[in-house]
């Protein structure tokens, strides 16, 4: 799977959760400006647009994958929106559920883990 990646300091990998159905281009532009927003401000990042699977596949499928790519992280960094969209509701969910911190995207790239 496709991910890009840098070296920070405090081993943070932030998975980005926003909507995607029903949205011009599955709202990839959002995703990837998040994904080097994120990157710029030192962090590990988990794009699920960049998840290996095509567009075309079955709903369920990308949240197979996009929930096993989420527990292997350590933050969540939501976009805008994300709360109108059933798959990033279950995505945050999961992650509150297993302590994992959720956070906007503008908190993550302001925080500096410090």
């Amino acid at each position: 799977m496709p991910e890009l990646q840098t070296q920070n300091p405090d081993g943070h990998r932030l998975y980005i959760c926003g909507p995607m159905s029903g949205i011009p281009d599955f709202n990839y532009p959002a995703f990837n400006y998040a994904e080097k927003l994120l990157i710029h401000a030192g962090f590990r990042v988990v794009n699920p647009a960049n998840n290996g699977l095509s567009r075309k596949s079955p709903w369920e499928h990308h949240m197979k994958r996009d929930i096993a790519l989420l527990l292997g992280c350590t933050g969540v960094a939501t976009l805008d929106g994300w709360q109108y969209s059933r798959g990033a509701r279950l995505e945050v969910h999961i992650a509150r559920e297993l302590n994992i911190p959720v956070m906007r995207l503008a908190e993550w790239a302001m925080w500096s883990g410090r």
